[in-house]
């Protein structure tokens, strides 16, 4: 595979593996700087892309892995050190839906937020979900749902709670 084989097959997606990326990582830097590595092993291994089955898949699933190695490894860091901080962090006055959203998201269940994240944000078809994440179209159709339903229904109690809080000020 040549310099504009590459471009045209594999840089294409950097784009939205940097989204993903930047899904499991904190700090943007963090994701652009992993997309980059990522790009480079597979510009070192571009002979035998050819012969994969989706090299978009195989690049999902190395910023995936790689991502949780990276969190993994800075993790015991930060217990190394002393210096974890609390996992969950109370947002009180959350200004957007988008973000009220993708922070359901990100804590939902792995296999429902990898699955949730591929069809509602990258907009993906189940059977490529399928593929990506070596799960069966109708596993991914249940965790899809049941990810849909966790975060409507949080949603839901979000939206409630206001609506209650300013009919209290209003009355």
């Amino acid at each position: 595979m040549n310099q504009e084989t590459f471009k045209h097959t594999v840089f294409v997606h950097k784009d939205k593996l940097y989204r993903f990326a930047n899904r499991f990582l904190e700090h943007q830097e963090d994701a652009f700087d992993l997309v980059q590595e990522v790009m480079m092993k597979l510009w070192e291994m571009r002979q035998q892309l050819s012969g994969l089955h989706s090299i978009e898949g195989y690049a999902m699933n190395m910023v995936r892995n790689m991502a949780y190695n990276k969190i993994e490894r800075l993790g015991r860091q930060a217990k190394y050190l002393g210096q974890l901080q609390d996992e969950v962090q109370v947002e009180k006055y959350p200004s957007l839906t988008q973000e009220l959203v993708l922070k359901y998201i990100d804590s939902l269940p792995e296999k429902q937020r990898l699955v949730m994240y591929l069809r509602d944000i990258e907009e993906y078809e189940i059977s490529d979900i399928a593929d990506l994440t070596n799960l069966e179209e109708n596993a991914v159709r249940v965790n899809l749902s049941r990810a849909r339903n966790t975060v409507k229904e949080r949603l839901t109690k979000v939206f409630d709670y206001e609506k209650r809080r300013i009919g209290s000020i209003k009355g």
